[in-house]
Protein backbone atom coordinates (compact mmCIF):
# COMPACT_ATOMS: atom_id res chain seq x y z
CA UNK A 1 0.00 0.00 0.00
CA UNK A 2 1.49 2.95 -1.00
CA UNK A 3 1.18 6.52 1.37
CA UNK A 4 0.18 9.31 -0.58
CA UNK A 5 1.26 12.58 1.25
CA UNK A 6 -1.83 15.16 0.61
CA UNK A 7 -2.70 18.95 1.39
CA UNK A 8 -4.85 19.06 4.46
CA UNK A 9 -6.32 22.26 4.07
CA UNK A 10 -7.00 24.82 1.13
CA UNK A 11 -7.41 24.96 -2.43
CA UNK A 12 -4.75 22.53 -3.17
CA UNK A 13 -6.51 20.28 -0.87
CA UNK A 14 -9.78 20.58 -2.38
CA UNK A 15 -8.48 19.85 -5.81
CA UNK A 16 -6.52 17.18 -4.77
CA UNK A 17 -9.48 15.44 -3.15
CA UNK A 18 -11.44 16.05 -6.32
CA UNK A 19 -9.20 14.66 -9.09
CA UNK A 20 -8.25 11.26 -6.88
CA UNK A 21 -12.11 10.69 -6.52
CA UNK A 22 -12.86 11.11 -10.33
CA UNK A 23 -10.03 8.84 -10.47
CA UNK A 24 -12.09 6.36 -8.63
CA UNK A 25 -9.65 6.68 -5.27
CA UNK A 26 -12.56 7.60 -3.30
CA UNK A 27 -11.05 9.47 -0.38
CA UNK A 28 -12.47 7.22 2.85
CA UNK A 29 -11.75 9.14 6.33
CA UNK A 30 -12.76 7.98 9.84
CA UNK A 31 -13.66 11.72 10.00
CA UNK A 32 -12.86 15.67 9.02
CA UNK A 33 -9.93 16.11 11.42
CA UNK A 34 -8.49 12.31 10.56
CA UNK A 35 -4.57 12.59 9.71
CA UNK A 36 -5.29 9.53 7.27
CA UNK A 37 -7.73 7.96 5.14
CA UNK A 38 -7.92 4.95 2.66
CA UNK A 39 -7.99 5.63 -0.84
CA UNK A 40 -9.95 2.89 -2.32
CA UNK A 41 -8.15 0.22 -0.22
CA UNK A 42 -5.16 0.27 -2.68
CA UNK A 43 -3.44 3.47 -1.29
CA UNK A 44 -3.11 5.64 2.08
CA UNK A 45 -3.35 9.14 2.26
CA UNK A 46 -1.38 11.57 4.68
CA UNK A 47 -2.97 14.91 5.33
CA UNK A 48 -0.16 17.29 6.25
CA UNK A 49 0.37 20.96 5.15
CA UNK A 50 1.31 21.20 1.49
CA UNK A 51 5.06 22.85 2.31
CA UNK A 52 5.92 19.60 4.07
CA UNK A 53 4.83 17.24 1.41
CA UNK A 54 7.96 17.67 -0.30
CA UNK A 55 10.38 16.41 3.02
CA UNK A 56 7.68 13.75 3.70
CA UNK A 57 8.20 12.68 0.65
CA UNK A 58 12.15 12.95 0.25
CA UNK A 59 12.57 11.44 3.93
CA UNK A 60 10.61 8.37 3.20
CA UNK A 61 7.84 8.91 5.49
CA UNK A 62 5.38 9.41 2.50
CA UNK A 63 5.78 7.46 -1.19
CA UNK A 64 4.32 10.15 -3.16
CA UNK A 65 3.20 13.36 -2.44
CA UNK A 66 0.87 16.11 -4.45
CA UNK A 67 2.32 19.79 -3.70
CA UNK A 68 2.90 22.84 -5.40
CA UNK A 69 5.94 23.45 -7.58
CA UNK A 70 6.64 26.54 -5.98
CA UNK A 71 7.22 24.42 -2.74
CA UNK A 72 9.25 21.75 -4.35
CA UNK A 73 11.75 23.98 -6.08
CA UNK A 74 11.96 26.08 -2.31
CA UNK A 75 12.59 22.67 -0.11
CA UNK A 76 15.78 22.20 -1.97
CA UNK A 77 15.05 18.03 -2.01
CA UNK A 78 16.03 15.86 -4.46
CA UNK A 79 12.37 14.28 -5.97
CA UNK A 80 11.05 12.88 -9.03
CA UNK A 81 8.41 15.01 -10.68
CA UNK A 82 5.67 12.13 -11.99
CA UNK A 83 2.84 14.17 -13.17
CA UNK A 84 1.98 18.06 -13.59
CA UNK A 85 -2.01 17.89 -11.94
CA UNK A 86 -2.53 21.34 -13.44
CA UNK A 87 -4.02 22.43 -10.61
CA UNK A 88 -3.48 25.46 -8.16
CA UNK A 89 -2.03 27.41 -10.96
CA UNK A 90 -0.28 30.89 -9.91
CA UNK A 91 3.42 32.04 -10.12
CA UNK A 92 5.93 33.54 -8.03
CA UNK A 93 6.70 36.73 -8.68
CA UNK A 94 9.11 40.20 -7.51
CA UNK A 95 6.40 42.98 -6.65
CA UNK A 96 7.08 46.52 -5.89
CA UNK A 97 5.40 49.85 -4.66
CA UNK A 98 3.66 51.73 -7.05
CA UNK A 99 5.37 54.54 -6.39
CA UNK A 100 8.90 52.66 -5.17
CA UNK A 101 10.50 53.63 -8.88
CA UNK A 102 10.85 50.11 -9.49
CA UNK A 103 9.63 48.73 -12.98
CA UNK A 104 12.51 46.22 -14.41
CA UNK A 105 14.23 44.19 -12.46
CA UNK A 106 16.99 46.23 -13.69
CA UNK A 107 15.79 48.61 -11.00
CA UNK A 108 16.78 46.12 -8.35
CA UNK A 109 20.07 47.00 -7.05
CA UNK A 110 22.61 45.12 -4.60
CA UNK A 111 22.18 45.76 -1.13
CA UNK A 112 17.96 46.16 -1.88
CA UNK A 113 16.05 44.20 0.45
CA UNK A 114 13.69 41.75 -0.70
CA UNK A 115 10.85 40.12 1.25
CA UNK A 116 10.04 36.93 0.91
CA UNK A 117 8.22 33.55 2.22
CA UNK A 118 10.67 31.55 -0.34
CA UNK A 119 14.30 32.89 0.53
CA UNK A 120 15.96 29.94 -1.24
CA UNK A 121 14.00 30.54 -4.29
CA UNK A 122 15.11 34.08 -4.45
CA UNK A 123 18.38 34.03 -3.27
CA UNK A 124 19.13 31.83 -6.31
CA UNK A 125 16.72 34.01 -8.74
CA UNK A 126 19.24 37.11 -8.01
CA UNK A 127 21.88 35.48 -8.37
CA UNK A 128 21.69 34.11 -11.03
CA UNK A 129 21.39 37.76 -12.17
CA UNK A 130 24.44 38.78 -10.21
CA UNK A 131 22.73 41.04 -7.68
CA UNK A 132 23.51 40.63 -4.02
CA UNK A 133 20.27 41.73 -2.65
CA UNK A 134 19.42 41.41 0.82
CA UNK A 135 16.73 38.12 1.89
CA UNK A 136 14.35 39.23 4.33
CA UNK A 137 12.76 35.70 5.11
CA UNK A 138 8.99 36.35 6.30
CA UNK A 139 6.38 33.45 7.38
CA UNK A 140 3.64 35.16 5.34
CA UNK A 141 1.72 38.43 4.38
CA UNK A 142 4.92 39.96 2.56
CA UNK A 143 2.74 42.65 1.19
CA UNK A 144 2.99 44.99 3.99
CA UNK A 145 6.58 44.68 4.30
CA UNK A 146 7.41 47.75 1.13
CA UNK A 147 4.63 49.90 3.48
CA UNK A 148 6.36 49.54 6.51
CA UNK A 149 10.29 49.75 5.48
CA UNK A 150 10.80 45.98 6.15
CA UNK A 151 11.98 45.54 2.30
CA UNK A 152 12.17 47.63 -0.91
CA UNK A 153 10.38 44.70 -3.09
CA UNK A 154 8.72 41.31 -2.13
CA UNK A 155 8.80 38.04 -4.23
CA UNK A 156 5.26 36.82 -3.22
CA UNK A 157 2.81 34.14 -5.02
CA UNK A 158 0.26 35.97 -7.28
CA UNK A 159 -3.04 34.15 -9.04
CA UNK A 160 -4.79 37.14 -10.71
CA UNK A 161 -2.52 40.24 -9.22
CA UNK A 162 -5.86 41.47 -7.64
CA UNK A 163 -4.10 41.31 -4.02
CA UNK A 164 -1.06 43.60 -4.79
CA UNK A 165 -3.23 46.16 -6.57
CA UNK A 166 -5.07 46.23 -3.28
CA UNK A 167 -2.20 46.74 -1.17
CA UNK A 168 -0.73 49.45 -4.05
CA UNK A 169 2.09 46.84 -5.43
CA UNK A 170 2.56 46.25 -8.82
CA UNK A 171 4.43 43.33 -10.80
CA UNK A 172 7.92 43.62 -11.85
CA UNK A 173 8.74 40.04 -12.97
CA UNK A 174 7.86 36.24 -12.92
CA UNK A 175 10.45 34.27 -10.97
CA UNK A 176 8.22 31.28 -11.59
CA UNK A 177 5.18 29.59 -12.97
CA UNK A 178 3.69 26.76 -10.35
CA UNK A 179 1.18 24.13 -10.66
CA UNK A 180 0.80 21.43 -8.47
CA UNK A 181 2.68 18.40 -9.26
CA UNK A 182 2.37 14.64 -7.90
CA UNK A 183 5.98 13.83 -6.88
CA UNK A 184 8.19 10.79 -5.58
CA UNK A 185 11.58 9.71 -5.21
CA UNK A 186 14.14 7.25 -6.96
CA UNK A 187 14.23 4.79 -3.53
CA UNK A 188 10.32 4.08 -4.53
CA UNK A 189 10.98 3.01 -7.63
CA UNK A 190 13.59 0.78 -6.64
CA UNK A 191 11.13 -2.07 -5.13
CA UNK A 192 8.96 -3.21 -8.21
CA UNK A 193 5.94 -3.60 -6.16
CA UNK A 194 5.47 0.03 -5.57
CA UNK A 195 6.95 1.46 -8.60
CA UNK A 196 3.76 -0.86 -10.08
CA UNK A 197 2.05 0.74 -8.15
CA UNK A 198 2.85 4.30 -8.56
CA UNK A 199 3.18 3.54 -12.36
CA UNK A 200 -0.88 2.83 -11.84
CA UNK A 201 -1.42 5.86 -9.79
CA UNK A 202 -0.37 8.28 -12.84
CA UNK A 203 -2.03 6.29 -15.05
CA UNK A 204 -5.32 7.03 -13.26
CA UNK A 205 -4.62 10.22 -12.19
CA UNK A 206 -3.45 11.37 -15.95
CA UNK A 207 -6.44 9.69 -17.27
CA UNK A 208 -8.53 11.84 -15.69
CA UNK A 209 -6.86 15.05 -16.68
CA UNK A 210 -6.60 14.21 -20.22
CA UNK A 211 -10.25 13.76 -20.49
CA UNK A 212 -10.84 17.08 -18.48
CA UNK A 213 -11.72 19.94 -21.73
CA UNK A 214 -12.57 16.95 -23.59
CA UNK A 215 -16.24 15.90 -25.58
CA UNK A 216 -16.95 12.30 -27.10
CA UNK A 217 -19.26 13.25 -30.32
CA UNK A 218 -21.18 10.65 -32.33
CA UNK A 219 -23.15 11.50 -35.23
CA UNK A 220 -24.53 9.68 -38.70
CA UNK A 221 -23.14 11.80 -41.82
CA UNK A 222 -23.71 11.30 -45.68
CA UNK A 223 -20.34 8.73 -46.68
CA UNK A 224 -20.02 10.73 -49.33
CA UNK A 225 -18.84 13.69 -47.42
CA UNK A 226 -16.63 11.74 -44.87
CA UNK A 227 -13.72 14.11 -46.64
CA UNK A 228 -15.25 16.81 -44.66
CA UNK A 229 -16.05 15.10 -41.60
CA UNK A 230 -12.98 14.37 -40.91
CA UNK A 231 -11.36 17.90 -40.84
CA UNK A 232 -14.34 19.09 -38.29
CA UNK A 233 -13.91 16.07 -35.95
CA UNK A 234 -9.97 14.68 -36.75
CA UNK A 235 -9.89 13.19 -33.20
CA UNK A 236 -6.58 11.92 -31.47
CA UNK A 237 -5.97 9.56 -34.38
CA UNK A 238 -8.68 10.07 -36.70
CA UNK A 239 -12.11 9.55 -35.96
CA UNK A 240 -13.83 5.94 -35.60
CA UNK A 241 -15.95 5.31 -39.00
CA UNK A 242 -18.55 2.29 -38.22
CA UNK A 243 -21.28 1.26 -41.36
CA UNK A 244 -24.66 1.47 -39.69
CA UNK A 245 -27.02 -1.43 -40.29
CA UNK A 246 -28.94 -0.39 -43.30
CA UNK A 247 -27.81 2.79 -43.00
CA UNK A 248 -27.65 3.21 -46.94
CA UNK A 249 -25.93 6.39 -47.34
CA UNK A 250 -24.84 7.25 -43.43
CA UNK A 251 -22.07 5.94 -41.58
CA UNK A 252 -21.86 6.78 -37.78
CA UNK A 253 -18.49 8.69 -36.81
CA UNK A 254 -17.50 9.00 -33.13
CA UNK A 255 -14.79 11.65 -32.15
CA UNK A 256 -13.11 12.73 -29.14
CA UNK A 257 -13.15 16.69 -29.96
CA UNK A 258 -12.40 19.43 -27.94
CA UNK A 259 -15.41 21.20 -24.98
CA UNK A 260 -14.31 24.86 -25.35
CA UNK A 261 -15.38 24.66 -29.30
CA UNK A 262 -18.50 22.14 -29.22
CA UNK A 263 -20.62 24.48 -30.53
CA UNK A 264 -18.77 24.77 -34.03
CA UNK A 265 -18.27 21.35 -33.90
CA UNK A 266 -21.96 20.25 -34.19
CA UNK A 267 -22.99 23.62 -36.47
CA UNK A 268 -20.27 22.27 -38.97
CA UNK A 269 -21.57 18.60 -38.52
CA UNK A 270 -24.51 19.86 -39.34
CA UNK A 271 -23.79 21.79 -42.21
CA UNK A 272 -22.28 18.68 -43.68
CA UNK A 273 -25.93 16.67 -43.20
CA UNK A 274 -25.16 15.22 -39.79
CA UNK A 275 -27.68 13.78 -37.79
CA UNK A 276 -28.29 12.28 -34.64
CA UNK A 277 -25.52 14.20 -33.21
CA UNK A 278 -25.07 13.53 -29.80
CA UNK A 279 -22.22 14.80 -27.34
CA UNK A 280 -21.36 12.93 -24.22
CA UNK A 281 -18.63 13.90 -20.86
CA UNK A 282 -15.66 11.64 -20.81
CA UNK A 283 -14.70 10.87 -17.77
CA UNK A 284 -11.11 9.32 -18.71
CA UNK A 285 -8.98 9.12 -21.44
CA UNK A 286 -5.61 7.00 -21.80
CA UNK A 287 -3.81 8.16 -24.78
Amino acid sequence: MLRIALPNKGRLSQEARELFTDAGLEIRAAGPRALTASLGGEFQALFVRAQDIPEFVADGAADAGVTGFDLIQESGRELDELADLEFGRCRLAVAAKEDSGVTTLDDITAGMRVATVFPRITKAFFHERQVAVEVVPVSGAAEIAPHIGIADVIVDLVSTGSTLRVNGLHEVATVLESTSRLISTPAVRADIARSRALDELVGALSSVLAARGKRYVMANVPRERLDDVKRVVPGLNGPTVIDIMNGGAFVAVHSVVAAATIYRTIADLKALGAEGILVTRIERLMP
